[in-house]
C-alpha cells in the first residue's frame, strides 16, 4: 500500500502545478500553467499507474517491513470524534478549487475575447496566487468556522503551518540562487552553446539536464529550477510546446532519487525498512515515474 501512494504523492509533487517546482519552470520557460496542469494529468496518470500499483505489486513480494508502532493506534480513540472530522467530498473540493480556477483562466484565454470583462475577472481569480488564497479563506470557514472553532484555533491552526510552508520558501528560494549562480557564472551558457548544437530532441534534452541536476543536487525542486534556467534560452525558435519541457523537467528531477534526497530518508524512516530496501522501492519507483513521464511528453509532443 505504501508504494502506490507514494507514487501519488510524488507525481502530483513533481507534474501538477500549483505545487512549487512546476510553477516555477512554467515561469521560467513561458509556459501556461494550465497547458502545464492538463499535460500533467495526462503524463501523471500513467506514470503513477506504472510506478504505483504495478510496482508495488511486484516490489511488494520483495520487501518485508512491519507496520510501524505509531500506526499502532485504538480505533475507537480515532472513531469517537468522527462527527467532527470534514466530508470527503468536502476536502476534494477545497484541494480542486485552485487547480479548477487556474485551468478556467487558461480556457477563457482561448474563448472569451480580449477586452472581455469576464476575462479580466476569471484572470484575476484563476491567476495561481489568487487561486491558492481563495482555496485557504474557504478552507478556514468550511474546515474552521462550520466545524465550532474559534478564532484563535483557527488562526492556531494557520500559524502552525507556517514552519513547513517557511521550508518550502526556503527550498524553492536555494534552488533559484543556485540556477542563478550557473547563469551569472556562465556555466549555464556555455552548457546552452554546447547543446545548442546537440542533434537531441528538446525534451529529452531538458529530461537529461534535470536528471543530472537532480542527482547531484539531491532536491528536485532545485533541479527543475536549474534545469529551467539552462534550458530557456535554448527554447528561443524552436517549435516545441513549452507545457511539454516542464513536464520533461520535472521528469528528470524526479528520477535517481538517492542518499542525497530528503525524501528518500523520509521514506526510509516512515515505513522503518533499511537503505538497501529504501533504494529498491523509492528509487526505482521515482526513476520509473520520471522515465514515464518522459515517454508520454514525447508521445503528446507529436499531437501538440
Amino acid at each position: 500500500y505504501g508504494i502506490p501512494l507514494l507514487a501519488g504523492l510524488a507525481v502530483t509533487h513533481a507534474f501538477v502545478p500549483p505545487t512549487p517546482g512546476p510553477v516555477a519552470v512554467a515561469n521560467l520557460v513561458g509556459a501556461d500553467l494550465g497547458k502545464v496542469i492538463l499535460v500533467g494529468i495526462l503524463c501523471g496518470i500513467p506514470a503513477a499507474i506504472c510506478a504505483g500499483p504495478l510496482f508495488g505489486k511486484y516490489i511488494g513480494k520483495k520487501i518485508y517491513a512491519e507496520v510501524p508502532e505509531y500506526l499502532d493506534m485504538d480505533e475507537a480513540a480515532i472513531t469517537k470524534d468522527d462527527d467532527k472530522l470534514p466530508s470527503f467530498g468536502l476536502i476534494i473540493s477545497l484541494i480542486l478549487i485552485p487547480l479548477v480556477l487556474i485551468l478556467l483562466n487558461t480556457a477563457s484565454g482561448i474563448i472569451l475575447p480580449e477586452e472581455s470583462m469576464a476575462k479580466k475577472v476569471i484572470g484575476f481569480i484563476g491567476h495561481p496566487f489568487s487561486a491558492l488564497i481563495i482555496a485557504v479563506i474557504l478552507s478556514f470557514i468550511t474546515l474552521g468556522k462550520f466545524k465550532g472553532l474559534s478564532r484563535d484555533e483557527v488562526n492556531k491552526v494557520a500559524t502552525s503551518a507556517l514552519a513547513p510552508a517557511g521550508m518550502i520558501i526556503l527550498v524553492t528560494g536555494a534552488g533559484g540562487v543556485f540556477k542563478q549562480v550557473l547563469v551569472d557564472s556562465s556555466i549555464g551558457t556555455m552548457l546552452a552553446e554546447k547543446l545548442a548544437g546537440s542533434s537531441l530532441n528538446p525534451i529529452i534534452l531538458a529530461f537529461l539536464i534535470a536528471a543530472v541536476v537532480r542527482v547531484a543536487a539531491g532536491s528536485a525542486t532545485v533541479a527543475m529550477m536549474t534545469a529551467g534556467g539552462i534550458i530557456a534560452p535554448l527554447l528561443a525558435g524552436v517549435d516545441v510546446e513549452p507545457a511539454l519541457i516542464v513536464i520533461a523537467i520535472a521528469s528528470g528531477a524526479t528520477v535517481l532519487s538517492h542518499v542525497n534526497d530528503s525524501g528518500f530518508w523520509l521514506v526510509n524512516r516512515y515505513f522503518g525498512i533499511s537503505e538497501k530496501d529504501t533504494l529498491r522501492s523509492w528509487t526505482v519507483m521515482e526513476t520509473i515515474i520520471g522515465v514515464v513521464g518522459l515517454i508520454v511528453a514525447l508521445i503528446l509532443s507529436i499531437f501538440m
